[in-house]
């Protein structure tokens, strides 16, 4: 499929309604889900009709896996976690999007997957605000 401007792209509604904005990357807008249970972003390549990540372009498809990777490297150093989980589901939400999840041996569904765990728990204000800032910081500033 070859890739549609970003002008024709629009946020489905519920990842919009589970998510914070954090910054628009290249290919991807970087959003915080919602949830203080895990910190855990999305990436959802700015791609109308995308629903897979063949659906992408090859040249979109490398540039969706630079991001995913700076991404986990943002995420991974500002919580210190122990594991960072990686995954582009879609079976609630069609439209692609990546999940880049921290993990952490206490964390309240350690080791099983985050999906259903527990309902998610929003980020009270201070708390969302700092790791906003904090991730688009780290998401802006250029790779070394």
């Amino acid at each position: 499929m070859d890739s549609e401007p970003a002008t024709d792209w629009t946020l489905d509604p519920q990842l919009e309604h589970d998510t914070i904005f954090v910054c628009d990357l290249p290919l991807c807008q970087v959003r915080l889900m919602n949830d203080a249970n895990y910190p855990w972003l999305l990436l959802v390549p700015r791609r109308a009709k995308a629903s897979e990540i063949t659906d992408l372009s090859e040249a979109d498809q490398a540039q969706l896996m630079r991001e995913v990777a700076q991404s986990v490297r943002a995420l991974k150093s500002e919580t210190v976690c122990l594991k960072i989980n990686v995954a582009a589901i879609g079976n609630v939400v069609a439209q692609l999007h990546v999940h880049v999840v921290a993990r952490f041996r206490n964390d309240p569904a350690w080791p099983k997957p985050v999906w259903g765990h527990l309902p998610a728990r929003a980020y009270e204000d201070t708390a969302r605000q700092n790791l906003v800032a904090a991730m688009r910081t780290r998401l802006t500033i250029a790779p070394a």
